[in-house]
């Protein structure tokens, strides 16, 4: 059994037992749920751009040397076949794109207890690949395929729809090389691909084919209108009206389709109700990113790094906690589970705005954070709330890495011209304010974590504040930096500081004045974290008037 080590916040762990963690102990959740499904990104490139799926110009790319190598795949995947994974899914981007793909599944393939290796692509490249990946290893196959027409592929992958007869091909080789079934996936759209619903039934009729529909999802920049998607319930009334005889057939342990056939036919349907009818309940998939991030929900707005402690050199057991740590916090429910939840509503400065979750399509991009209007991966949220729960949480640093911060924050203290007069000649009762305002603010800094709930105790490098007197606008300024080398940054212990150091000054001025405001206390800048900050304007802007 591993405990995370609390002091200082790091990812390392301390072993209490010499017994190995179990299945249960690392893969499964609160709620009972045992994952033995990892799907794996491989890229985050595609060579389609389809609507529901990404913005026409593309998604922004990581940097390659963000991106796991073939041994890091390797190595995180064997860790969690060790603890009970045995199903594999290689995804993307579109997976076919990387270079190197027939070796990586030859790698996944020695790993012994992996029952599956699974891809899901777009097929456009089937015919060339699908042979040496099956001697490679892959035994179990999904076509991304939301059409059966050469214009309607055109339009939604926005791509020559000539290249449909690719994918077809690929799909009919994939029956002759024995992948049964062949899984297709369909994003069913009204106003796109709805008629077709007929000739996909069709597409069962001679051929061990799950032609499975996937309820439109919303994220951003995929245009997502609530009147395209269509309920799964619709779908199958659609489909009766032509085959009335279309019914229910048994379920497999865990599947995310429910699956259906028309009697006498080679293959069956399968809808995934992702928006309608959600199957959270039995979910066993958890996700490893291109860029090494986990995530144990597609839903599921946080992801905890594994490449960057993988890199810093962590031990199995190491990785493991916080593997472990990451399925212990999966929530019993995502955030879209049916459609009154695809909009949620959060505080953006001081104001209530609806926004729309994003997520992927058949696992292609498989990212998903609550965005309001605009786009990217950046959109703002609140960190330290749930954002299915609404739960206050504390931020999980486990996964960051150590890096240099420094934050500077500013505050003032509007006097009467008494006070301003006794501090100048240092004659207040109870001393020298403006050195106990300085001492103040450093011991309020170091004790942040014990004063504000959710923030984490760092080490501290240095604490500087400075406290001075503006004779002439009666005002005290107030400055605080503070310096750590740490996975979280130091804004709260410098915007702390300048508060308790206002306070101060508050609290030693009193006996001869109360025509006292402490004001304009803000961050001035921040740098060593994901991102650097720096405040709009002149340092000075935080002593104009009001």
């Amino acid at each position: 059994m591993l405990l995370r080590t609390i002091c200082k916040n790091k990812w390392s762990v301390k072993s209490i037992s010499t017994k190995k963690s179990s299945f249960n102990e690392v893969l499964t959740d609160t709620f009972g749920r045992k994952h033995n499904y990892l799907r794996v990104s491989l890229t985050e490139r595609c060579n389609l751009r389809c609507e529901y799926c990404m913005p026409l110009k593309g998604a922004k790319l990581s940097e390659q040397s963000k991106l796991l190598s073939n041994n890091e795949i390797v190595r995180l995947v064997s860790l969690f076949a060790k603890q009970g994974v045995d199903k594999i899914r290689i995804t993307g981007g579109e997976p076919t794109v990387k270079k190197d793909i027939i070796q990586i599944v030859e790698s996944l393939r020695d790993i012994r207890k992996l029952k599956t290796i699974a891809m899901t692509t777009n097929g456009l490249t089937l015919t060339k690949h699908l042979v040496d990946l099956q001697r490679a290893g892959l035994n179990a196959l999904n076509v991304s395929l939301d059409t059966l027409q050469e214009n309607t592929y055109g339009k939604i992958t926005r791509r020559d729809g000539r290249l449909l007869k690719r994918v077809l091909a690929g799909i009919d080789l994939a029956l002759q090389l024995g992948f049964s079934p062949v899984k297709v996936n369909c994003v069913l759209m009204r106003g796109i691909n709805f008629d077709e619903l007929g000739d996909f039934v069709e597409m069962t009729r001679d051929r061990k084919i799950n032609y499975r529909f996937i309820e439109f999802m919303p994220f951003s920049m995929n245009d997502w209108e609530e009147k395209r998607m269509v309920p799964y319930k619709e779908a199958i009334r659609e489909i009766m009206k032509s085959y009335p005889n279309f019914e229910p057939c048994d379920n497999e342990p865990n599947s995310t389709s429910k699956m259906y056939r028309v009697p006498g036919f080679a293959g069956s349907i399968g809808f995934i109700s992702s928006m309608t009818d959600d199957y959270c309940d039995s979910c066993n998939r958890l996700r490893l990113m291109a860029d090494g991030n986990l995530k144990a929900c597609l839903f599921q707005n946080n992801e905890i790094s594994l490449r960057d402690p993988l890199r810093e050199g962590a031990s199995d057991e190491e990785l493991l906690d916080i593997i472990s740590n990451a399925v212990k916090d999966k929530k019993r429910k995502h955030a879209v589970a049916d459609r009154t939840k695809s909009v949620v509503t959060v505080i953006r400065g001081g104001r209530l705005t609806r926004n729309v979750c994003k997520a992927s399509i058949s696992g292609h991009h498989a990212r998903n954070i609550c965005t309001g209007s605009g786009s990217g991966d950046d959109q703002p949220r609140l960190t330290h709330v749930d954002g299915r729960s609404g739960d206050a949480r504390m931020v999980d640093v486990s996964g960051k890495r150590e890096t240099r911060r420094t934050a500077t924050a500013v505050a003032q203290v509007r006097l009467d011209a008494t006070a301003t007069r006794l501090i100048a000649e240092d004659a207040c009762k109870k001393g020298d304010v403006l050195s106990v305002a300085r001492l103040a603010g450093i011991c309020a800094a170091k004790a942040t974590w014990q004063l504000i709930p959710l923030c984490h105790q760092i080490r501290l490098d240095s604490v500087t504040v400075d406290a001075r007197l503006d004779e002439r606008r009666c005002r005290v300024h107030i400055t605080a930096t503070a310096v750590s080398t740490d996975r979280t940054g130091v804004e709260m212990e410098c915007l702390t500081a300048c508060s308790v150091a206002a306070l101060t000054v508050y609290d030693m001025c009193k006996a001869v004045t109360r025509d006292m405001v402490i004001e304009h206390v803000k961050l001035l800048s921040k740098t060593g974290g994901k991102t650097d900050y720096r405040a709009k304007g002149n340092d000075d802007d935080y002593s104009a008037d009001d």
